[in-house]
């Protein structure tokens, strides 16, 4: 049984078996040619281009294999061989799996949802309460990405005046990183039981999530070292205490944008500061990419109050245990699931409502 059709996206292109085949020939015919290697970065980008049509061609071999078996196990059935019904519906429930991944797939089109993301953490007013959340969400999407077989590196965190975190930034490389976490921007509440309230009183807490997509190298934006302000200072730790001795940190103010990037994980001042300039060119690329795209009104909406009335999300585990999208509707009952990294439901829905709106 071979699979001969194809997945439209939004943007008009197609996941088609043989346009792969045709595209990753003539990735390959390029790549022996006998300067091909001479001119690296194009290299490199056409080596990360195949590599994606390939695995998007495994896809479809994967799901021939799928729908191979099936077909021999529906003739079993027909046959009298009824212990192929259970191997059937455990195929079925495969496919439809791995269709709805697909249909997901078909929704990060946009031409930065392959790269990897930039996350920021926020906690938002409430002190210990707040920054104790903002940390236990930094868990969380850690977590998911590790299920992802996604990568996280932290760039900078800055602790919580008792517990927590005021706020963390960290990168997470992996396919469609940027394209599925840039579902999850806005601002996350929190209801439960306080555990730092003697009184053992119901609390409300907020932060705020903020991803842009990271961008490349050889990327045209310019950053020029006259519009910088940049300051160091000795980074620290949970009670105050230092992880390097000198001023190894580094914080640069973007001045005509007010863009501020911090970057303290590294021993090295200038490996922060090459890292902390990345970070810039990407916010500066994410911005100008909203400009042009006339989106800026939806990223202030975004961008509100961590309080009140402004969350895409609630965690509810007083009084009772619920998870719900506020943008969706979608819910999940297993709060400790969800906290543990468990989000598809809620990156999935929100991207298939978006590409149907």
């Amino acid at each position: 049984m071979t699979i001969t059709g194809s997945v439209s996206t939004r943007t008009g292109g197609i996941f088609e078996p043989s346009r792969l085949k045709e595209k990753i020939d003539e990735l390959n015919n390029k790549m022996a040619e006998p300067d091909f290697w001479t001119d690296q970065e194009n290299a490199e980008k056409a080596g990360r281009e195949k590599t994606i049509l390939e695995q998007q061609l495994g896809w479809f071999t994967e799901r021939e294999n799928d729908l191979e078996e099936l077909s021999i196990l529906i003739e079993l059935l027909d046959e009298g061989d009824s212990d192929a019904s259970v191997e059937i519906d455990k195929k079925i429930k495969l496919l439809d799996q791995e269709f709805s991944s697909m249909e997901t797939r078909r929704m990060l089109s946009g031409p930065d949802d392959r790269r990897p993301a930039i996350v920021q953490i926020n906690a938002g007013a409430g002190g210990t309460e707040a920054q104790d959340w903002a940390e236990m969400l930094f868990r969380m999407y850690t977590r998911w990405a590790e299920v992802k077989g996604f990568s996280v590196e932290i760039v900078d965190a800055q602790p919580g005046d008792e517990a927590g975190l005021k706020g963390v930034t960290f990168v997470v490389k992996g396919e469609y990183a940027y394209g599925l976490l840039r579902a999850e921007v806005g601002v996350h509440r929190l209801i439960r039981i306080s555990p730092f309230d003697a009184g053992k009183r119901r609390h409300t807490s907020f932060a705020s999530l903020f991803v842009t997509p990271e961008v490349e190298d050889d990327t045209d934006i310019e950053v020029n070292e006259s519009e910088l302000r940049i300051d160091t200072f000795r980074a620290s730790g949970a009670g105050g205490q230092h992880v390097n001795k000198t001023d190894s940190a580094v914080r640069i103010t973007h001045l005509p944008t007010g863009i501020v990037v911090t970057c303290s994980n590294e021993k090295s001042q200038h490996r922060n500061k090459s890292i902390a300039i990345k970070i810039l060119k990407s916010r500066l690329y994410e911005k100008r990419r909203e400009e042009e795209m006339a989106k800026m009104e939806e990223m202030h909406k975004q961008k509100k109050e961590i309080a009140w009335g402004s969350q895409i999300r609630t965690y509810t585990l007083q009084p009772y245990r619920l998870v719900k999208d506020h943008r969706t509707g979608v819910e999940a009952g297993n709060v400790d699931a969800v906290l543990d990294g468990d989000l598809d439901e809620f990156i999935e829905s929100y991207l298939l409502s978006e590409g149907s709106a």
